[in-house]
């Protein structure tokens, strides 16, 4: 028998539910690192989330995110079936640079404006026309919500599918003055929102450069 190695039953817990409501076959790989064990996911909307837990966990580890939950409720300590070859997302580099902080009040003013755009233009439709709602999703996680713009580089750009992913994970934690803030961070390529309960990450679409075979080095 394998175990899982989560001490932090209540953290994990609560990180898998609101994972598996918004996606019931959503995969989770866990990453030992010390006496914690690092829960990785991808939602719905191509963002990655993580939440570090309490535990040295199984190494290196993909299961589905509902039997996990399954085994922590019943208080088991087997890991469920390995699913690690189904694992098919990079992570980000493990060094990340903090680039500016931002409130949690913010990003959920921002969070809660989209969601009731979403709603309004559903069912008013947008200039008298009927929009479907998957195009009006999808024109919305792609939107810049912010930028911000460090002391010295380029700034950054964090989309609406990053607040989105703090929000609807839990990630801000209770919406009460003086939480804690939410640092937008950098590594590499990726994009950050490093919040009190969670990181999500994005990494920007490449763009590919189209050459025509004539004109290609090896054409």
């Amino acid at each position: 028998m394998t175990a899982h190695g989560i001490a932090g039953v209540a953290d994990a817990g609560a990180f898998l539910a609101r994972l598996t409501r918004l996606d019931r076959s959503v995969l989770v790989r866990l990453r030992s690192a010390g006496e914690h064990t690092a829960l990785w996911a991808v939602l719905p909307w191509g963002v990655l989330v993580t939440r570090k837990v309490a535990g040295p966990g199984p190494g290196d580890a993909t299961v589905a995110a509902a039997d996990l939950l399954g085994a922590l409720a019943g208080q088991s300590a087997e890991l469920p079936g390995r699913r690690d070859a189904d694992w098919r997302w990079p992570l980000p580099p493990g060094r990340a640079t903090a680039v500016e902080a931002v409130a949690a009040s913010e990003l959920s003013r921002l969070a809660e404006a989209a969601a009731g755009t979403l709603r309004e233009v559903t069912a008013g439709g947008l200039a008298g026309r009927a929009v479907g709602q998957r195009a009006v999703r999808d024109a919305l996680l792609d939107h810049v919500a912010l930028v911000v713009t460090p002391e010295a580089g380029e700034p950054v750009e964090v989309s609406q599918r990053l607040v989105q992913a703090v929000y609807r994970m839990g990630f801000l934690g209770p919406a009460a003055a003086g939480a804690p803030a939410t640092r937008v961070c950098v590594a590499g390529r990726w994009v950050g929102l490093s919040a009190p309960y969670g990181v999500a990450w994005l990494q920007p679409v490449q763009v590919l450069t189209v050459m025509p075979i004539g004109a290609h080095p090896k054409g």
